[in-house]
């Protein structure tokens, strides 16, 4: 890819994404056939031993339901409309409300919540200010510029619950830097190395915080749904942070081995321009004002979820915490935002919606437990000790990305998979699923992975084999400390 991405204050326009590959027109072409033939064989053919009629009809329309999100011949909430109708209407459920529900599962809220935090965040322009200040303020040396985009990576996934969004945000002010540091593309290393880490810290700084993505939030619902756990804000962010922190900082030394930025541009006289353009900001308007106090008071709300129960006498949820958020941020006079202004990406809701209700018909049927059983037969995974199985499914989670693009896809695939494993192998379900959850948002191979990489390679300042050398090392690094945090620091928090 040899175009330069445009930034936003250049062109007003959002950064392209690359065209679709001839493998994903032959899947687009093929998926609706495939899904039929495969779909019907599943619904139609002889009922095995030990799996039930009920179960047999929801891992047909699962399957045919999975090969359409693949392949997306049709947009993935008309797949997910197309399920919920079909679950009860074939008998895959008993009670329609199995179906039909899921759109009003809490956790529906938290991401309608969540996408109205993002619009937020992005109208105000208190991101962009926040990462100006930190450059100017902290990035010094290449090395402390380098290693200041990635905490304002980890900060801003606190805050922006969009991988995207982040990207949008954070690619601009590295083309700033660029610019400024006489960085060409293609060849300067310091412009590999601050992509490449753009590409990997937005993804490992959104598997330490629940809310920095609907996947994350879609596996807990799995995980308290269907595994019986109680994983909240701060569980997530105690369990995941310092996995994400501690791989963040070795791959951060790796890819300034890899890519030596020695020797390159005097980063002196960079820093009037970046200032020029945070001057250009202004004072704080009352917008900024206004959303910094709501998000604020949404972290703190989070993080003393615990402890409120003891305090006032009642808590506040997860989902009512980000709901009240979401009802300040709309609120006339008090708020920054309309109604319209609110992207809430429904057809996302739908697509959960769709998925949770497929995935719960698979669970409530034991059709994912037959499935997994003879998964466990065929692989060999119930001759090996449990701790093996830990970190078998942790490194097949990781590289699971290689196969499906989409991380929501991936958490609705195999997060109810995972829990079915653990229950047929007598293991608690909730730190096996949790701990695969986390490598979910790790999909940083190929551009065609995520939207964040293909806007990060939009720039052209790395090249596929690039990323996946450092991406190869970053995925094995991740899920080794991920393996070996579930026998250590799990324990400690008692998962």
């Amino acid at each position: 890819m040899t175009n330069i991405l445009t930034t936003p204050e250049k062109d007003g326009k959002e950064p392209q994404l690359p065209k679709k590959s001839k493998a994903e027109d032959i899947m687009k072409k093929w998926g609706i056939p495939l899904a039929a033939v495969v779909g019907l064989l599943l619904f139609f053919m002889p009922t095995p031993e030990g799996l039930s009629a009920e179960a047999q009809k929801a891992i047909a329309i699962f399957t045919a339901s999975l090969i359409l999100w693949i392949t997306t011949p049709i947009p993935i909430y008309l797949t997910s409309i197309m399920a919920i109708l079909l679950l009860p209407l074939v008998g895959a459920v008993k009670d329609q409300e199995v179906a039909f529900g899921t759109l009003g599962f809490d956790v529906i809220w938290l991401m309608v919540a969540a996408f109205i935090l993002t619009s937020a965040m992005m109208k105000s322009n208190l991101g962009r200010r926040f990462a100006l200040w930190m450059v100017t303020s902290f990035g010094k040396t290449p090395t402390r510029t380098l290693l200041v985009l990635i905490i304002i990576n980890f900060v801003l996934a606190f805050f922006v619950p969009s991988t995207t969004a982040r990207a949008t945000l954070m690619v601009p002010i590295c083309l700033i830097l660029l610019e400024v540091y006489r960085a060409m593309p293609g060849s300067s290393n310091l412009g590999k190395v601050m992509m490449l880490q753009g590409v990997q810290a937005d993804a490992i700084a959104t598997s330490g915080v629940m809310t920095a993505t609907s996947g994350n939030i879609i596996a807990v619902g799995f995980i308290n749904e269907q595994a019986g756990g109680h994983i909240g804000y701060i569980d997530w962010l105690l369990a995941s942070m310092p996995t994400a922190i501690i791989t963040m900082g070795l791959t951060f030394f790796i890819g300034l081995k890899l890519f030596s930025i020695k020797g390159e541009s005097n980063f002196q006289h960079a820093m009037g321009t970046l200032k020029d353009e945070l001057k250009k900001l202004g004072s704080f308007s009352l917008n900024e004002k206004k959303a910094l106090i709501i998000f604020v008071c949404t972290v703190i709300l989070w993080a003393t979820g615990d402890y409120q129960k003891g305090w006032f006498g009642f808590a506040i949820s997860t989902e009512q915490t980000a709901v009240l958020a979401a009802l300040f941020c709309l609120l006339p006079r008090v708020g920054v935002l309309t109604w319209k202004e609110a992207n809430i990406k429904w057809e996302l809701m739908i697509f959960a919606a769709g998925a949770y209700a497929v995935g719960n018909a698979l669970d409530k049927s034991k059709g994912a437990e037959w499935m997994i059983k003879n998964v466990v037969s065929f692989l060999g995974l119930e001759h090996m000790s449990h701790a093996l199985v830990y970190v078998v499914v942790v490194f097949l989670s990781m590289y699971s990305h290689l196969i499906f693009t989409s991380k929501t896809v991936r958490v609705t695939i195999l997060i109810p998979a995972f829990i079915a494993l653990a229950k047929s192998l007598g293991m608690d379900p909730v730190p096996l699923a949790l701990a695969a959850a986390m490598t979910m948002t790790y999909t940083i191979t190929l551009p065609p992975h995520s939207k964040v990489n293909t806007i990060y390679f939009g720039t052209g300042y790395f090249s596929v084999l690039d990323q996946v050398k450092y991406a190869i090392v970053t995925c094995f690094i991740g899920a080794s400390v991920i393996s070996l945090s579930i026998f250590t620091w799990f324990k400690l928090l008692g998962l």
